[in-house]
């Protein structure tokens, strides 16, 4: 039996817990031996899964904040409001 990348997608978390039948994971094994798509899915969810496991705590740098909206209202098309003066508090 050959599955698709749609089941490899839907299998790719149970995948990474170990939590697949053996036959299943089996399979998803075979397919991401040759798909690089997937393969690339696999790692970037993995990545995704250390990121948001690591707790530190990163500071941004000044400004950014208010570049990310200007960006965003850009791409969006929509006008920003100002964000609140955290210094005044």
């Amino acid at each position: 039996m050959v599955i698709d990348c749609k089941h490899v997608w839907d299998y790719i978390s149970d995948y990474l817990e170990d939590s697949l039948p053996q036959e299943t994971r089996d399979l998803v094994q075979k397919h991401l031996e040759h798909c690089e798509i997937c393969s690339a899915i696999l790692d970037s969810t993995r990545n995704i899964l250390v990121l948001t496991a690591d707790d530190r705590i990163f500071e941004l740098p000044i400004g950014f904040s208010e570049r990310l909206h200007a960006r965003l209202a850009k791409e969006i098309g929509t006008a920003v409001r100002p964000l609140p003066d955290e210094s005044k508090e």
